[in-house]
């Protein structure tokens, strides 16, 4: 029996991952902040005897605790932990509200390593799996997205030490670099202000299938990989930067010019606004 625990697990690609590990014969503990959204997704799946779900905040301590004494009190163990859940922001850093930076940090970077932290035990009893969800946007500027590029960069940074230092200990660990999905995380992106932002998403390359690269991390699992770049772009791009930054930051300004715009009124005039709403 394999247990499987992924956050995020009720959209997008957390429910390709589901999906396919379920039709693979995992038991699922399926995480999420939307109640309603993972009784539904328990109730398609179709099989409670294999199913576990958990309403989280990846936020709160309290939440991820729960978590993991829930995934062990349903199954007894934990094989595999996929950190997912994740949202982003599409505004100018200057024009950008820090409750959003703290936001985005909290979610894309302390959740992931707090619940891996509480997770270890468990995975070290079993010799288990950690995937992180990481990004592009972790090895090079994405404009209009400076907290995501923060947090992905420092979720790359943590999971790369950490991998260092779980070698010993039977508990292997990859990390997934994405580029564009077609998934809800960029249609719930904040704006500067905390509310959703109000322009459309500026990309590079093709969307992305969360059902392919569902079974590209399987297959990575399955093959030992440590790192996963699923597509071309993620390897052009990263090239990019790395041979010819002043074109790599040529074609950016001019693919993501709508999110480098600043229409908005400073970010100190934001933060002492007495008629915005504040982020939740």
């Amino acid at each position: 029996m394999t247990v499987t625990l992924i956050t995020g697990a009720a959209s997008g690609l957390g429910w390709a991952m589901a999906r396919y590990w379920f039709q693979a014969g995992h038991c699922l503990v399926l995480a999420d902040i939307n109640s309603e959204a993972l009784l539904r997704r328990r109730d398609e799946l179709g099989d409670d005897t294999r199913v576990q779900i958990v309403t989280v905040d990846v936020t709160s301590s309290a939440d991820l605790a729960r978590l993991i004494r829930e995934t062990e009190d349903t199954f007894g163990r934990l094989d595999l932990l996929v950190n997912n859940a994740g949202i982003t922001h599409r505004s100018p850093a200057a024009a950008t509200d820090p409750q959003v930076f703290r936001r985005v940090m909290a979610v894309d970077w302390q959740g992931p390593v707090e619940l891996t932290q509480l997770a270890l035990p468990l995975l070290e009893r079993s010799g288990g799996r950690i995937v992180c969800i990481g990004s592009m946007a972790g090895w090079m500027p994405v404009p209009g997205r400076a907290a995501y590029c923060a947090a992905k960069g420092a979720l790359t940074q943590f999971f790369e030490v950490l991998r260092l230092e779980l070698e010993t200990r039977g508990i292997h660990l990859l990390m997934v670099y994405s580029s564009f999905l077609d998934t809800p995380i960029e249609h719930n992106a904040l704006g500067a202000d905390g509310k959703p932002a109000g322009h459309a998403r500026s990309t590079v390359g093709t969307i992305g299938s969360p059902d392919a690269l569902a079974r590209q991390i399987d297959k990575a699992l399955t093959s030992q990989k440590r790192w996963l770049l699923p597509d071309p772009v993620t390897r052009f791009g990263s090239l990019l930067w790395r041979l010819a930054p002043s074109l790599y930051l040529h074609i950016i300004r001019r693919r993501f010019a709508d999110d480098i715009r600043d229409n908005s009124a400073p970010a100190t005039a934001l933060s002492h606004s007495s008629t915005r709403n504040p982020i939740p």
